[in-house]
């Protein structure tokens, strides 16, 4: 019986080891562009165009960063990208959580009618809308603001959702006892329902910091100013015809200087990702 049991330890045990031997190569995988990025922009160009191999060697600069703040815009591409997002963000959060609340906790006419057409709102792509925001933005004479670049995107009809399945999903019976001590309909939402959706709230507003932090298309069409240029407008207009091939390495750094506040953001709140993503599978 003994040898029977430390066989059955000694498979689990390799079993164990196995799975996490196969995770780690995975996660090395993942990681292996990150680590080219990074690599090659820590190598001078002339380097890397004599020799694509040079980035597995000696010497490394950090010439190519350098070069990005030299660029006096820099600072200022951050910012507005920074405000934009942070706007962005905080707006979709208020509207959702709202709007979430209406669709999960009210009865009103045609509430399933209304949460369908939000829900269509996925199905339509940006572009089709494209000219038409345009035209009314500039009618509104919007382009070149903070307002023009936060705007459109604080229509989020997978924020609604998701905020919507989550309250869903809190016992209505909180609803009951809070009604039973007068409390107001406002006052259920904020002191009682609200904190417990903070998981979804917290991968909500990741995601939509996310999207707004690496969005080109909407701010390259109305921020056409340089002084509203967000970072990853202003990163691309700062590259040359020839940048692929004559300037790598700070064609790499523009990434890698681009992509560290979102790789922050994450390793800050992946415990909330995590915790959210896992209760909407057991929900």
């Amino acid at each position: 019986m003994s040898n029977v049991r430390s066989t059955s330890i000694m498979g689990r045990e390799f079993g164990d080891r196995l799975m996490f031997a196969l995770v780690v190569a995975f996660a090395l995988i993942m990681l292996t562009p990150v680590l080219w990025v990074i690599g090659l922009s820590l190598k001078a160009n002339a380097e890397l165009m004599a020799d694509m191999n040079s980035v597995f060697r000696a010497p490394y600069t950090l010439l190519n960063y350098l070069n990005i703040l030299a660029n006096s815009s820099v600072f200022r591409w951050v910012l507005n990208s920074l405000i934009v997002s942070t706007g962005l963000t905080i707006g979709t959060l208020v509207l959702c959580s709202l709007a979430g609340y209406g669709f999960a906790r009210l009865n009103f006419p045609g509430r399933d009618i209304l949460f369908v057409i939000v829900l269509l709102g996925l199905a339509v792509p940006e572009q089709a809308v494209l000219i038409a925001r345009h035209q009314i933005f500039g009618m509104l004479k919007l382009h070149n603001t903070y307002q023009g670049l936060i705007l459109p995107g604080l229509s989020a009809p997978f924020g609604v959702f998701l905020m919507t399945q989550y309250f869903r999903a809190i016992p209505k019976e909180l609803d009951e006892a809070a009604l039973l001590d007068n409390a107001s309909r406002f006052k259920i939402f904020w002191k009682v329902l609200l904190p417990l959706t903070v998981p979804a709230q917290a991968t909500l507003g990741i995601f939509t910091f996310l999207w707004s932090w690496n969005d080109y298309f909407w701010p390259l069409i109305s921020g056409t100013k340089k002084e509203m240029f967000t970072l990853t407008v202003g990163m691309a207009s700062t590259q040359t015809n020839f940048a692929q091939s004559e300037g790598l390495g700070f064609l790499m750094a523009q990434a890698v200087f681009a992509g560290a506040p979102i790789l922050i953001l994450y390793l800050f709140f992946q415990k909330y990702i995590v915790t959210a993503v896992s209760g909407a599978a057991v929900r």
